[in-house]
């Protein structure tokens, strides 16, 4: 929405009190607005605080998880609600880098428990796997837009995925059947082009 020099000018035109209660009225309304003004402006942790933070919440929340994998719906919708918080925190504080990263510790951090994925039929874990594949695409995008002097620390996360991935028959052949290349798992290998590659691929029907 874009707002007219007019409306803007009355705007100005409020006293500070009227002003000072517009902005708590809409804070009441906007909580991750809130929270992204409290970090901006008050909040003693940084951005590298809260990243590790999130690192601790994953792996915490992954473990307990782990014990519903047999309850494949249940285990996805908590699987979510954690992407739903790295979402969160990259809105308040605007970690790009934390946005990559912690979403490939998140797939790591699943993955961490093939063993017991590899017990489910493949039916039951495949909405999963088509969901971890679409976060390990959107991450190597992401990662593209970084700065390369990060691509150290991502390559570590993208070698422990690869590795993992291999571990995994069935997730692998999805990858493969859904033209993800594996090779691609590594900063330097990743294509320049990779966003037209994936719109063609989701053109054929794949990736869902």
């Amino acid at each position: 929405m874009e707002y007219s020099k007019e409306f803007k000018a009355a705007l100005s035109a409020f006293s500070s009190v009227e002003k000072d209660r517009l902005i708590f009225r809409l804070l009441k309304k906007d909580k991750l607005l809130s929270k992204k003004l409290y970090f901006e402006l008050i909040d003693q942790e940084t951005t590298d605080n809260k990243r590790d933070a999130m690192e601790e919440i994953i792996d915490e929340k992954i473990l307990l998880a782990s014990k519903y994998i047999g309850n494949q719906k249940y285990f996805l919708s908590i699987v979510r609600k954690i992407s739903a918080e790295i979402t969160e925190h990259v809105k308040i504080t605007t970690d790009k880098f934390g946005e990559v990263s912690l979403n490939l510790l998140l797939i790591n951090k699943i993955l961490d428990h093939n063993q017991d994925l590899s017990r489910q039929r493949f039916d039951n874990v495949y909405k999963l796997y088509i969901y971890l594949i679409n976060k390990i695409v959107k991450s190597l995008l992401l990662t593209k837009k970084l700065d390369e002097d990060y691509w150290i620390e991502i390559d570590e996360h993208l070698s422990e995925l690869h590795k993992k991935i291999k571990d995994n028959n069935y997730l692998q052949k999805l990858c493969i059947n859904n033209s993800i290349d594996l090779n691609w798992l590594k900063c330097e290998n990743i294509p320049e082009n990779l966003d037209s590659i994936i719109k063609e691929i989701k053109a054929q029907g794949f990736l869902r």
